[in-house]
């Protein structure tokens, strides 16, 4: 048994065929078909039923791949004590953000931390929380960026920032006079929504749900994919929306930032963190990608009497 065998095991687990496993590890489709027959014959059972399409795995071969995906990990982890012992700082690192943070936190770090270590080989991916907490558990991230907290046994949780909310309320709503909001001033049926699987609506929804008057949430009909396409509903009428700080900044027009109201203290907010596995892998590189953003956000945003707070590790 050798860890390229196991790691061909998960490449074939995760693409259900041998051939589009075979690309991804770069090797032949025959060698990576030997290499699992002989750890099948090894251990004396079948890993995968060929006879399925897609190829699914035999109830032995589930608890296999387990057992292989903490094996691999366990042998990436040696190659991380001696970079660590060598203070090296690089690699490949795949990192997830959900969408609601990636537009904007992105850009304002992603410069330094290439100049800061150019070593690193970043792939960054837009993906919703439910992906990212399934890439995450699978090994298929490094680390993410979402709202928390998730409260999953294997992932770790380290705040980075929290954000407030910040009411947009167009001309000719009922909000429109008040120079701040309350959270009682909220009513669900007109505030417009992202549509579901974002975790901000959940949000949104939470804060709104809190409140005697808005026991009733059906009635609701208008949600958009982004806070771009919310701001135009509402200069449209239909209703006020609630933005992340970070994306009131992107608001290009000033006649349109009028319409920005911030909340009386303490604001509603997410918590957004930084996310890896319990395993602890590449933690040179976690360790590094939470300095630059946590310095940044530290250094960069306040906003009246209210700053959106990063905790120090």
């Amino acid at each position: 048994m050798t860890i390229t065998q196991l790691k061909y095991v998960l490449a074939v687990a995760e693409h259900q065929n041998f051939t589009k496993a075979a690309a991804h590890v770069f090797v032949t489709q025959p060698t990576l078909s030997m290499q699992i027959q002989k750890l099948e014959e090894e251990l004396s059972i079948l890993i995968f039923d060929r006879s399925k399409k897609p190829i699914e795995l035999t109830e032995v071969g589930e608890k296999i791949v387990n057992q292989a995906r903490n094996i691999v990990n366990e042998s990436e982890r040696m190659q991380d004590v001696v970079d660590q012992e060598k203070g090296f700082i690089g690699g490949n690192f795949r990192l997830g953000i959900i969408p609601t943070v990636m537009p904007t936190l992105l850009p304002m770090f992603l410069k330094s931390f290439i100049k800061k270590y150019p070593k690193v080989h970043l792939k960054i991916e837009e993906l919703t929380t439910a992906e990212i907490i399934i890439k995450l558990n699978d090994g298929h991230l490094d680390a993410a960026i979402a709202a928390t907290p998730l409260v999953q046994e294997k992932i770790k949780e380290r705040v980075l920032y929290f954000e407030p909310f910040v009411g947009y309320v167009p001309l000719n709503h009922r909000l429109n006079s008040k120079k701040h909001l309350d959270r009682s001033d909220l009513d669900i049926n007109d505030i417009l929504l992202l549509e579901d699987g974002h975790c901000f609506r959940d949000g949104v929804i939470n804060i709104c749900k809190s409140l005697k008057h808005n026991a009733a949430i059906d009635s609701f009909q208008v949600e958009s994919g982004s806070f771009e396409t919310l701001i135009k509903l509402s200069n449209e009428g239909f209703g006020m929306t609630l933005l992340p700080y970070l994306n009131t900044l992107d608001i290009p027009k000033e006649e349109q930032k009028k319409y920005l109201r911030y909340f009386n203290e303490p604001s509603p907010a997410r918590e957004v963190s930084l996310l890896y596995r319990k395993s602890e892998l590449k933690m040179q590189i976690i360790d590094s990608l939470y300095d630059i953003i946590a310095s940044i956000i530290r250094g960069a945003i306040t906003f009246q009497d209210i700053k959106i707070i990063s905790p120090l590790k």
